[in-house]
């Protein structure tokens, strides 16, 4: 959450910083700010609502430097008020800094610091490191051949209980940021005489490829020429230069009117990449290049713990029963957050795995090291190629989905449940798959990016039904076995964009509680397949109905109703039990944006959310 953008260099930084800032706009949009070192003074700008908000205030007030930090920001402490807003500054004026995280001693560091004589202007746990980097610079005796901003900042750090990704400017050393991270991400750019920096690698695309990902308790110093890494422990550290592929066309909105419209119709596209290259010679099973780990070991695992947070903890339970059915490996899910806390008893053959859009969810995070710290093996599924989580996991598959913009997930949910039910191929053929089984299923996951294509091709039925039901305030989202995480999934998906309030329950729990919702103000979404369930679902639609309930269905194309038993049907293809999920998910997807877009709600910024939780 919130989102770091800075710059030294050659050139003036003010086009790139509000760039950046817009896109990374999708950490954060309560506040932004910016500032500038120019003529041996910081020239600040801060707005409440949105990046605009504060171009417009830049450019009114032609501020400008060949330095400077910027933030975009998502409330943790204090209101959305400008004095809030970041860069914050010392109350000696000396240092400027814009921070990502939570720093949980705050309150204690402030009131030693009040009582110094620092003074505090905002409600934010920010401005009591700033203060306190001023107190250890005023500390700080000059010495050759040692800088005093970067020992203070260290040093400041070395009092810090929480997380935080920073980046501080200092009056008395023109040209120089100092950057340190912990358990938030920072990201540093390399180019010709300059330097890029930033919470997101997005924000720099289209400027540089050679990146250094700092890792946690790491503070970083450089200038337009050079950097230099340290612990905060003054231990030195020697820099890893990645290539990465950030085009800035992955970034361009096109002919689409918002970020989620793009990225839902991406996903035939996105599917595609997922399943690149990891097919058998012979098309009878799935290989995965990055799990380092040998089939025969594999074989010794008997429990497989699956940990995530929100979209991806559904994508988890999709794999759950994937892996179940497939590949018959005994499988549970845990909400990252609560397994980081709960001391779960664990099996030795037990394989933790861990999915992460951004690779970032610091809950997600703390589980994966929870469960390396007490001797498991843990992969991870991520759509960020050097991200914390990928860099932490001991093997796992990365998504290959493209940068996903919109803060709610359609195409990364997507690819990550194609990697589960390619997880559950690779599994069940290690095991007790055949050979013919396992090429029927190859072939199947083939089709799937044509079958999306052919959903999305309704879209104009899906907006239809949209308009029917935006205005109604109370959704239920009901489907059997592998269609209960869609139903889970669609129920988030209208809450977060529309503000409906939604809930998705296994059909059959429907007579156990959420029935009394049923009336005439309350539609329900049934999720239908064919075979053995297909006539309890339809059971559970005719209780709707006896009650006067809406009912629309989305159903696979074999599925029949008797006339007048359903309100509004959208059809999804006959395919293989493996790929119904994914093509159930696309029209839950699009009728969830078209009713938020028929409400007037700004679909990709929706209220209190933020792309990236990086913050507890």
């Amino acid at each position: 959450m919130c989102g770091i953008v800075g710059y030294v260099g050659k050139s003036q930084a003010r086009d790139f910083l509000l760039e950046g800032l817009k896109r990374l706009e999708y950490r954060g949009y309560d506040s932004a700010g910016v500032a500038f070192f120019n003529r041996e003074a910081f020239k600040i700008a801060r707005k409440t609502g949105r990046v605009a908000n504060l171009a417009a205030s830049v450019h009114a007030n032609d501020l400008d430097g060949s330095m400077g930090i910027s933030h975009t920001r998502w409330a943790t402490h204090g209101d959305v008020t400008e004095d809030n807003a970041h860069p914050q500054t010392s109350s000696d004026g000396l240092f400027t800094l814009v921070h990502n995280g939570v720093i949980e001693n705050f309150s204690q560091i402030k009131n030693f610091l009040e009582e110094q004589g620092y003074t505090f202007s905002s409600q934010t746990d920010t401005e009591s490191l700033a203060n306190l980097i001023a107190y250890h610079y005023a500390k700080e005796p000059e010495q050759n051949g040692k800088n005093r901003f970067f020992v203070s900042v260290r040093k400041a750090l070395l009092h810090v209980h929480g997380t935080y990704g920073i980046v501080v400017m200092c009056r008395d050393y023109p040209g120089e940021l100092v950057g340190a991270r912990n358990g938030s991400p920072l990201i540093v750019g390399i180019g010709d005489g300059e330097f890029y920096v930033a919470s997101d690698a997005s924000a720099f695309a289209g400027k540089s490829q050679n990146v250094v990902y700092l890792n946690d308790g790491e503070v970083i110093h450089f200038d337009s020429k050079n950097f230099n890494i340290k612990t905060i422990a003054d231990e030195a550290v020697e820099a890893v230069v990645q290539k990465i592929e950030n085009r800035l066309e992955d970034y361009d909105l096109g002919d689409f009117r918002h970020y989620m419209e793009k990225e839902i119709f991406e996903q035939p596209n996105a599917l595609q990449n997922a399943m690149r290259g990891r097919f058998s010679d012979d098309n009878s099973t799935a290989k995965f290049g990055g799990l380092n780990i040998e089939p025969h070991e594999l074989r010794q695992i008997d429990r497989i713990l699956f940990c995530a947070c929100g979209t991806a903890w559904h994508a988890c339970l999709v794999a759950e029963y994937m892996i179940e059915k497939y590949a018959r490996i005994p499988v549970e899910v845990e909400y990252a957050s609560e397994f980081r806390y709960r001391n779960a008893p664990l099996d030795k053959n037990t394989l933790v795995v861990v999915i992460s859009q951004s690779g970032e969810t610091i809950d997600t995070l703390a589980a994966l090291k929870e469960a390396k710290r007490k001797g498991y093996r843990v992969f991870a599924i991520t759509n960020a190629v050097g991200s914390t989580i990928a860099r932490e996991v001991h093997g796992g598959v990365y998504q290959h989905a493209g940068p996903e913009i919109g803060v709610a997930s359609t195409k990364a949910f997507t690819s990550q449940a194609l990697i589960a039910a390619m997880l559950a191929l690779y599994l069940g053929r290690i095991r007790d798959m055949s050979y013919s089984e396992g090429a029927k299923f190859v072939t199947a996951l083939k089709t799937l990016p044509e079958l999306v294509n052919n959903v999305l091709n309704q879209s104009d039925q899906i907006l239809a039904i949209a308009k029917k039901y935006a205005q109604y305030e109370d959704f239920l989202f009901l489907g059997r076995q592998n269609m209960f995480p869609i139903a889970l999934e669609g129920a988030l998906k209208l809450k977060e964009i529309s503000y409906i309030h939604a809930e998705g329950y296994p059909a059959a729990e429907m007579k156990h509680g959420p029935i009394a919702l049923i009336s005439e103000k309350c539609p329900s979404l049934f999720l239908a397949t064919g075979g053995e369930i297909f006539s309890k679902t339809l059971a559970n639609i005719q209780e709707v109905k006896a009650r006067k309930g809406k009912v629309i269905v989305i159903a696979t194309d074999s599925c029949e109703f008797p006339e007048d038993l359903v309100d509004d049907l959208i059809r999804v293809p006959d395919c293989h039990d493996a790929l119904q999920p994914i093509l159930a998910c696309i029209p839950v997807q699009l009728l969830s944006y078209y009713i938020a877009v028929e409400r007037g709600c700004d679909v990709d910024k929706p209220r209190n959310l933020a792309k990236s939780v990086t913050v507890e």
